[in-house]
């Protein structure tokens, strides 16, 4: 495997990966509009997919490590700041009269600048935790227990994520039982939802290795999420 990965050397499989990762970012932000009930609770329809985005930032950091995967979280970032920039241009652009589905269009896809923020924030600040604790675990453990990698990050990046997008986008407009009601459930479902898919990553994790040959371990790293492309941070791999 190789013993150093070059900041210029991205390859094709890495890039299809971050597709996919932000592709299910941006999905999850227009579906969150539809409600569905699970058991009694109701959560926003985001939760069958954007607990994926966990999943690919765990893959993307065990195998390519922080540094990468630190790029691929800020173009998730971007896409999603410059798809909200677009649905409110297209909703204020004017329109024929014979157009019937304006109101429709715009309560789906209409921009609640609160709620943008506090789901820029929450996704930011929670992806980064996740790769930085599924980095750091990986040189502590030398390698073993990918299980616990992969659910420990989840843990600790899936709370902050919750809890911000929900003190952000609702504290002051609904009591806080109701608050904490809300975060409890999104969470223990999204960590729940990680813990489920445990065999499918390992699968995937062993497949990209095997075809990339690399198992990169960030040893001598800065963890500075502004520093996106800096050639003394050396990732290891054996």
């Amino acid at each position: 495997m190789k013993d150093h990965q070059n900041p210029l050397e991205i390859s094709p499989l890495f890039l299809i990966l971050t597709c996919f990762f932000i592709t299910c970012l941006l999905v999850s932000n227009i579906i969150a509009e539809k409600l569905i009930d699970i058991y009694g609770i109701a959560l926003p329809a985001a939760v069958i997919l954007f607990p994926i985005t966990y999943i690919f930032g765990d893959i993307l950091t065990e195998v390519y490590g922080y540094r990468l995967t630190k790029i691929a979280i800020w173009l998730g970032f971007g896409m999603n700041l410059f798809m909200s920039l677009i649905f409110v241009i297209t909703i204020k652009l004017p329109y024929p009269a014979f157009w019937s589905n304006q109101e429709a269009y715009s309560n789906i896809l209409g921009v609640i600048p609160r709620i943008v923020a506090a789901s820029l924030i929450a996704y930011l600040a929670g992806e980064l935790l996740n790769s930085m604790v599924l980095s750091k675990l990986k040189v502590i453990t030398e390698g073993r227990w990918l299980w616990l990698r992969t659910i420990g990050s989840t843990i600790v990046g899936q709370a902050v994520d919750s809890l911000l997008f929900i003190t952000i986008a609702f504290l002051g407009s609904i009591s806080l039982d109701s608050l904490f009601n809300m975060f409890l459930a999104q969470y223990l479902f999204k960590v729940f939802y990680e813990v489920l898919a445990t065999p499918l990553t390992y699968l995937i994790v062993t497949q990209i290795k095997r075809i990339e040959k690399i198992d990169i371990y960030d040893r001598d790293i800065s963890y500075n999420p502004l520093l996106l492309w800096r050639r003394n941070d050396e990732s290891k791999s054996i």
